[in-house]
């Protein structure tokens, strides 16, 4: 579970305020709202990113307000991938796991799980300017699922991509998240893929955050 707690934040005069809501553990969310109303703040707040004005943060019965960003156990996909340029996807999908200081056979090993599970084994060796937008947000997931996180969250992973890849990619998240128990939180503009995705949504308005009904049958 993710918890907000009271939760405030302010930037010049755009401020959150009071913001307190749950993301049920195990499940697939989506966050809705329009631009600039504060959803990526929000994630970067749970991410260790930003710190609040006020209030707390909590994974499971963990307050996790004060603890740095790699002690959340959270993983986190931006919303454009954020690939380091002088990286090769094998890099990029262990970038967790060597900042850690594990074992290079530890690294191998989990880089290679994840790249057949991801479909991207055959681009271990490229660089990001010689992949596809699709191509890119699966090594961003690899990366971010590399330490084992029990948090997943994902700022807009799709709109950049064609209806198809976004199709294909959604079912693929939708699959990861299932198999691995993730608490998923979903940052998106797209009602389509609020329906594929969410066993539960949200959406942020004037600082707030309420849950609203599902478009339709899960």
């Amino acid at each position: 579970m993710i918890r907000f707690d009271n939760l405030s934040w302010h930037a010049g005069t755009f401020c959150l305020e009071g913001i307190s809501f749950s993301v049920p553990a195990g499940r697939y969310s989506v966050l809705m709202g329009r631009t600039g109303c504060g959803k990526t703040s929000l994630l970067e707040i749970l991410c260790g990113l930003r710190p609040p004005s006020g209030g707390r943060v909590f994974i499971g019965e963990r307050d996790v307000t004060e603890l740095p960003p790699g002690e959340r156990g959270i993983g986190y996909v931006p919303q454009d991938g954020a690939m380091f340029p002088t990286m090769t996807v094998r890099e990029q999908i262990g970038f967790a796991l060597a900042i850690r200081h594990r074992p290079a056979g530890e690294i191998a090993a989990r880089v290679k799980e994840l790249s057949d599970h991801l479909g991207v084994a055959h681009l271990l060796d490229r660089l990001p300017q010689h992949l596809s937008g699709g191509e890119r947000q699966r090594v961003a997931l690899g990366r971010a699922l590399a330490a084992k996180p029990g948090v997943l969250l994902l700022d807009e992973p799709l709109s950049a991509l064609d209806e198809e890849l976004r199709d294909d990619l959604a079912a693929l998240l939708r699959r990861v998240q299932r198999e691995l128990g993730l608490t998923a939180l979903h940052i998106t503009h797209s009602r389509h893929e609020a329906a594929q995705l969410a066993d539960v949504q949200f959406r942020m308005d004037a600082g707030r955050v309420a849950e609203v009904p599902l478009s339709g049958p899960r």
